[in-house]
Formats: C-alpha cells, sequence, structure tokens
C-alpha cells in the first residue's frame, strides 16, 4: 500500500515537472543551394520578432529568396529578394526588440532594417563575426541597434562557405551581391511548438 502510493505521488510529481518545464524554442531548417543550417530562435527574448519571423516562414516567403548581401568578416543578408532581385511584398514592420540581452554575436541572427529602428520587416542577417556595433546601447535612434532573435546551432560552416562566395556591385544601389546567387530554397520549421 505504502510503495503504490510512493508510486503515484512520483508519478504526480514527474506530471508536475514536465508541465513546469519551458517549452523548448522553435528552430526551423534554411535550405540554400550551398547546402542546409539550423536556427533556433529565441521568442522570451524577442517574442514578436520570433512570430513575426515565424509567420513569414509559414507564409512561404523566404522560399526563392537570395541571400543578396554578403560581407566577410561581418554578415550575410537575406530575405528580401527574389532571384531576379525584384523586393518581395511584406506586412507591416515591428517594434524593435534589440534591448532583450542578446548580442550581434558570431552565428546570431538578426533582423534588418533601415535607419528607423522600428522598420524590420522581413529581412534578416546572420552575423559572421563578434558584431558589438550592432548591440542595443539605448533608446534611441542611434543607439537602439539591431535585433538579435536566434542563433545557428546546426551548419555554421554552411554559413561561412557561403561568406566566402565572390561578390560584386547588383541592382543599384546594392553592394556586395554574390555574382552567383546565393538562393534560400526553403525555411520550414523542424522542431518545438511555437504556437503555444
Amino acid at each position: 500500500m505504502i510503495k503504490t502510493l510512493f508510486a503515484a505521488f512520483a508519478l504526480v510529481l514527474s506530471f508536475a515537472a514536465a508541465a513546469a518545464a519551458p517549452a523548448a524554442n522553435p528552430q526551423v531548417e534554411v535550405r540554400t543551394n550551398m547546402g542546409s543550417f539550423t536556427l533556433e530562435l529565441y521568442p522570451e527574448n524577442a517574442p514578436n520578432t520570433v512570430q513575426n519571423f515565424l509567420q513569414y516562414v509559414k507564409d512561404g516567403h523566404y522560399n526563392g529568396t537570395i541571400f543578396h548581401r554578403v560581407m566577410p568578416g561581418f554578415m550575410i543578408q537575406g530575405g528580401g529578394f527574389d532571384q531576379k532581385f525584384e523586393e518581395k511584398p511584406t506586412r507591416p514592420p515591428i517594434k524593435n526588440e534589440a534591448g532583450n540581452g542578446l548580442r550581434n554575436g558570431v552565428g546570431m541572427v538578426s533582423m534588418a532594417r533601415t535607419k528607423d529602428p522600428h522598420s524590420a520587416s522581413a529581412q534578416f542577417f546572420i552575423n559572421v563575426a563578434e558584431n558589438p556595433t550592432l548591440d542595443f546601447k539605448a533608446p534611441t535612434q542611434e543607439g537602439y541597434g539591431y535585433t538579435p532573435f536566434g542563433k545557428v546551432i546546426k551548419g555554421m560552416d554552411v554559413v561561412e562557405r557561403i561568406t566566402a562566395v565572390p561578390t560584386g556591385p547588383g541592382k543599384p544601389p546594392h553592394q556586395d551581391v554574390p555574382r552567383k546567387p546565393v538562393v534560400i530554397e526553403r525555411i520550414q520549421l523542424v522542431g518545438a511548438n511555437p504556437s503555444k
């Protein structure tokens, strides 16, 4: 009887622990014509940014887009242009969440934007170096920085391979454009359930 009660109590505790455990972070696979890599996203740090990015993933927005800006020792940027270098339509921009405790370090993925701190929509970039100048410093026009919201957890060698492609001038005013298109064939959710 005591053993049965103890076993039942242990079972209840294990269920309670499982319920209290934090949900796993969502992961997406980025499949390119140069190989695939996986991003882990951090909704606790950047909830609106992650939600926005995942909605573009679900909508298929990124499929067939290119990495249009490749800068060795800095970053690779993509998600906004198709292979004809036509900009894809986007939803309204989102609020900057750069002051979230994350940094623009090697392998971190962040939102691209214009000079307006709150102008990010679909384009993102992956840091291939430590880029502290892109980090949040203050909630001002100059100090906001760029919102990190995830990290490459698998396939960083593919990112480095993309970084090494020859580049040159592209459709004005774009510079640092791969001479041979680096195509994002598909981005898809591969882990965790971000809908909860």
